[in-house]
């Protein structure tokens, strides 16, 4: 075995883990989402603030897996401060929350695709690719549908589950591509 096919042996499995939880979190955030009518209650706000911090965590415990990545770096960045813009969005009503989200989900998407590209050797990397050119669209339409007449959240709730589907697509991949003897 070659020294990239060593070290892909030992980052395929971990992030193969990593995106199975991506999954599960997102489709779970998207259910409580849908269980509250998305609306901006404290459950609400909590629920639209705690999706980028997930994404915080995760970004770390991928660096830790794979090392440092200048994208991963300025994804935790980025969530950070969408974070923070959801915050204080929350109090402005849905039209504000759904422009924060649509430019961070801009922003996110093309930071996955560029970190999704870097690491097609590891495969299981194309759905991430194609994640993160949907996510770029999808903000584009949340910023546009923050100007609609009674704009809705849910759709933010169908973003995740549409990610999260991604982030099992890209695990089971991965599981397919490892040598028999690293399963």
């Amino acid at each position: 075995m070659t020294t990239i096919e060593a070290t892909t042996a030992g980052i395929a499995p971990a992030l193969r883990r990593l995106y199975f939880g991506r999954f599960a979190f997102a489709i779970v955030w998207a259910g409580l989402m849908f269980a509250t009518k998305s609306g901006l209650g404290p459950l609400g706000v909590a629920l639209i603030v705690v999706y980028p911090l997930f994404d915080v965590a995760a970004a770390v415990v991928d660096i830790r897996t794979t090392g440092p990545t200048r994208g991963l770096y300025i994804n935790i960045a980025i969530s950070l401060l969408a974070a923070i813009g959801l915050a204080v969005a929350g109090a402005s009503g849905v039209p504000a929350v759904l422009r924060v989200w649509g430019a961070w989900a801009v922003v996110s998407g093309l930071i996955q695709l560029i970190v999704g590209a870097g690491r097609r050797k590891l495969g299981g990397q194309w759905p991430m690719m194609l994640s993160g050119g949907i996510s770029i669209l999808a903000g584009l339409s949340f910023v546009a549908g923050a100007s609609v007449d009674d704009p809705k959240l849910t759709n933010i709730a169908g973003y995740a589950v549409l990610g999260g589907i991604f982030f099992l697509v890209s695990a089971i991949r991965l599981g397919r591509q490892q040598p028999a003897a690293v399963r």
